[in-house]
């Protein structure tokens, strides 16, 4: 089968939430299809990874360009800015040329933005692209995160993410009723789309992955403690330029380290990820934060921690770092918004806290028992090796590709 495949990010590296499961998914198709891969890199510096990706594609194009003038001029139509954000009319044309030139049978989108390269497409205005199958995978539902930022932010921000919630809502409902399928990461998701559009139609959950082998704990090299005694120390991952784990990490930092440090004066916290904003590497002026930057290999930091802690006060989908701390043994704490859409057993392989003082009281817990901390890792690597294997779960592709033949 020819399947186009369009990622509104370049699936390369594998090193955030969404291009992990992009590439994942690239990763199963090629196995079995002939896959054409158009994609959209956010520095022209990732075009070093084209030549891997070309090892899973028949043919791949990478657009790089300047997006500010788009998101500008977006203020003044109609259209979402996430779809203006991602659109470049040098991959229309390759898009155009391959869904005339290959014999295409199915089309996947990667993230409702890339519809609109359909919707443009000639053929798709001619005749609706008929005997070609249109697969969007939302993965989250991208307007209700733009919903939760206007309930975190102030004027003007919010005004601006509420015309986006609305606008790209209408957007996701289209390509609902024109997508013959129409596919989330978790049944959250689902729930939240439904229950906006009662005449939602199609939809199918593709969880994520995790790859045990490689995230199977090992001891650590990494020297963090500055002196011989071991400091209890607390890991939160993710990028850091985005919103959500900004917001995240500040109101941990502010309100519930604290009182984590009152019982343990030298417990350390470690904020790891790539592009901290100024308010994120401001943290580190905090006395036992610490801030990395981007790091060769997450993995150790995870293998280090006493605790990992996600407090998500927005969250979206289904968190990928979340299952990297299970998968890797620890014990770990987050909010509720982090947690909807895993499989998970609320006390056994997860602490689940929304509020200040119980979030910091779960933590201290789990610092104080050893015993504990351990089984709980025991228990959430159990959960994740039995639900989230990419082999599994990506099977579901090639159900919705070869379905109706």
């Amino acid at each position: 089968m020819n399947i186009l495949f369009l990622c509104h990010r370049i699936p390369y590296p594998p090193d955030k939430g969404d291009k992990i499961r992009s590439f994942n998914e690239l990763k199963y198709l090629s196995r079995s299809h002939n896959v054409y891969l158009g994609a959209i890199l956010d520095e022209e510096s990732e075009r070093v990874y084209l030549n891997i990706l070309d090892e899973y594609c028949k043919e791949v194009y990478a657009v790089h360009f300047n997006r500010r003038v788009r998101r500008l001029k977006s203020l003044f139509s109609s259209k979402p800015f996430s779809v203006s954000n991602f659109y470049d009319k040098n991959l229309q044309y390759f898009i155009d040329r391959i869904l005339r030139d290959k014999k295409i049978d199915a089309v996947i989108c990667f993230c409702s933005s890339m519809a609109e390269y359909i919707f443009k497409n000639p053929l798709y205005r001619e005749n609706g692209l008929t005997g070609i199958k249109l697969i969007m995978d939302f993965v989250d539902l991208d307007s209700d995160k733009w919903l939760q930022y206007a309930n975190y932010t102030r004027f003007p921000l919010n005004l601006i993410y509420g015309l986006e919630h609305r606008r790209l809502f209408k957007y996701e409902l289209k390509i609902n009723r024109l997508f013959q399928n129409s596919v989330f990461v978790s049944e959250r998701e689902v729930r939240v789309f439904k229950k906006l559009y009662s005449e939602a139609k199609n939809i199918q959950v593709i969880l994520n992955g995790v790859d045990y082998e490689y995230f199977l704990p090992k001891p650590s090299s990494i020297e963090y403690r500055v002196s011989s005694v071991q400091y209890p120390l607390l890991v939160f991952t993710g990028v850091m330029d985005y919103f959500a784990n900004e917001d995240g990490v500040r109101w941990f930092c502010e309100n519930i380290f604290p009182i984590i440090r009152a019982e343990f004066p030298h417990a350390q916290f470690f904020i790891v990820g790539n592009k901290p904003t100024n308010v994120v590497w401001n943290l580190s002026e905090i006395d036992g934060v610490t801030v990395t930057g981007y790091v060769d290999d997450i993995r150790e930091y995870y293998w280090m921690a006493d605790v990992c802690v996600m407090p998500l006060r927005i969250a979206r989908g289904l968190q990928n770092k979340v299952l990297e701390s299970m998968v890797t043994g620890n014990a770990v704490v987050v909010t509720s918004n982090a947690s909807d859409g895993i499989i998970c057993h609320k006390d056994t392989d997860i602490l689940i806290a929304d509020d200040v003082e119980k979030f910091a009281n779960e933590v201290i817990t789990l610092l104080k028992d050893e015993k504990r901390r351990k089984e709980m890792g025991r228990k959430a690597v159990e959960n994740i090796r039995k639900n989230y294997s990419w082999e599994t779960n990506l099977k579901i592709f090639n159900d919705l590709l070869y379905a109706d033949e």
